[in-house]
């Protein structure tokens, strides 16, 4: 059945994940007559299939590797469910957004031209609304490659996986990048024997190499299996058993398993929404967007992982206010592509800002590397957490921050300081010279700034202070490279 009404609107965003429901939001509270048109349930991957069960999971397994008793995975699973539920009812659920102002439609929307679009509802009721700006943040979904066998083989991906009934007894992970790694840690932990394969010969790719080989040698310790640097030939299986055979160097090896975790990677979700018809430019990767988060329709913006370029809940929202800028304030907003953080939630986590060791380093730039390890952490000592390390790499002279990583326990809380101090223009000095409380994590990244002052003591300088004040004490060693204080 057909509905003819036509309804006039401020803003129509189309997807109701992260990037969509902040969007909306925003809009609703400028006053802005707004509509929301989700296909599945508000929360979108983030709450249903991503950040939040996966995260429920892993603390489940550190609080199961803890007491070192078996796993109940029908209690997890109960406890996966009732939290995702409670977040739900509490930040996403339909009737917060309504009790705002905004109109909430369940269906799949499809652009007619670039001011209206058809609504598809899965009862077969169709509805076209018109609206002055759109926002898409239909978001992305699971990237299985065209891999042999793969098509006849059943398999996991996130959208699946948490939906279990029971704990597998093994397996195959194929995809060692942060979705791979956290469920390595957190089904292996949990009591599944887990084999991680991926074609390339680390995990963890866009973060430090050493960083990530020592969060490799920990999950190794907890029994988790790797075949790196090995080519998948053929997959095959049945709802039991799963057979994949790997050649690395020429050698052909066979792993079998009882389930099969396809972690390689999404794909923006933007088929469906007939972007012809509305002028909207896209490739392989995404919808194309400018800085401004504008597609190549002035009154289209397409904010989050349908953009191809952040696949992180944060981004999508950092996104969605720089659309709202744009489209409704007129306010120049563009994306912060210098100040990027991320976090692999493992034990220990793994955290990075700004620009990488090899970005600096390709570029040519003068930088040096600050560095604090959690073994001179005093909380850390105390709550027996010391494996991990704190770099920072900034100027010489200025101590401008250019970039971070972190490796140890709370390591995305510690990187968060530094994002917000390269966002402001904070320097290491101004952070050595901020009073943190002791004894905390956070002290830390205090204690890495302090080696600026450290790293910029000159030998001269102290021979004068000696001499002008009369001190008898020696002289530090100021050409120690692995001097910390």
């Amino acid at each position: 059945m057909r509905l003819p009404v036509k309804k006039q609107y401020d803003l129509i965003v189309i997807g109701g994940g992260a990037a969509g429901l902040t969007a909306s939001g925003i809009a609703a509270s400028l006053g802005a007559r707004t509509l929301m048109v989700e296909k599945d349930r508000l929360g979108g991957d983030c709450t249903w299939y991503g950040c939040v069960p996966s995260k429920i999971l892993l603390n489940q397994a550190k609080k199961a590797a803890i007491s070192g008793q078996p796993a109940d995975f029908t209690v997890i699973r109960n406890k996966l469910d009732s939290i995702r539920q409670k977040i739900y009812k509490e930040a996403d659920h339909p009737d917060k957004f309504r009790r705002m102002g905004i109109d909430v439609e369940n269906g799949r929307a499809k652009f007619l031209d670039r001011h209206s679009i058809r609504i598809q509802k899965d009862n077969g009721d169709v509805r076209e609304v018109s609206g002055r700006y759109f926002i898409i943040a239909s978001g992305s979904s699971a990237f299985v490659p065209p891999l042999s066998g793969i098509d006849q083989t059943p398999y996991l991906t996130n959208t699946t996986l948490f939906d279990r009934k029971s704990l597998p007894k093994s397996m195959i992970i194929v995809g060692a990048g942060p979705i791979g790694t956290e469920m390595a840690q957190a089904f292996q932990r949990l009591g599944t024997e887990i084999t991680v394969v991926d074609m390339l010969d680390r995990i963890l790719t866009n973060d430090v190499s050493d960083f990530a080989t020592l969060l490799k040698q920990q999950l190794e310790k907890e029994g988790v299996c790797y075949r790196l640097g090995s080519n998948i030939k053929t997959v095959e299986g049945n709802e039991t058993r799963v057979n994949i055979t790997i050649e690395k160097d020429g050698a052909v090896e066979q792993i079998e398993a009882e389930k099969l975790l396809m972690a390689t990677g999404r794909k923006a979700s933007y088929e469906a929404l007939n972007l012809e018809a509305a002028g909207v430019q896209s490739t392989k990767q995404g919808i194309t967007v400018n800085n401004k988060c504008r597609t190549s329709r002035r009154n289209i913006y397409a904010i989050g992982d349908v953009t191809g370029l952040y696949q992180f809940t944060h981004m999508s929202e950092h996104m969605a206010k720089v659309a709202i800028s744009n489209a409704l304030l007129k306010i120049p907003a563009k994306i912060d592509h210098k100040h990027v953080p991320w976090c692999t939630y493992t034990d220990p986590e793994i955290a990075h800002v700004g620009a990488t060791r090899k970005q600096l380093d390709e570029k040519g730039s003068s930088y040096e590397v600050y560095e604090f390890p959690y073994n001179m952490i005093d909380r850390a000592i105390t709550d027996e957490v010391t494996t991990g390390r704190i770099c920072v790499y900034a100027k010489k002279w200025s101590g401008k921050i250019l970039g971070a990583d972190v490796l140890g326990v709370h390591a995305g809380e510690m990187i968060s300081q530094y994002g917000l101090a390269m966002k402001n223009g904070l320097t290491l000095k101004n952070i050595s010279d901020t009073i943190y409380p002791y004894p905390s994590y956070s002290l830390g990244a205090r204690r890495a700034a302090d080696q600026w002052y450290v790293k910029s003591q000159n030998r001269a300088v102290v021979k004068l202070i000696r001499r002008l004040f009369g001190f008898q004490g020696p002289l530090p060693d100021l050409n120690d490279p692995n001097r910390i204080a």
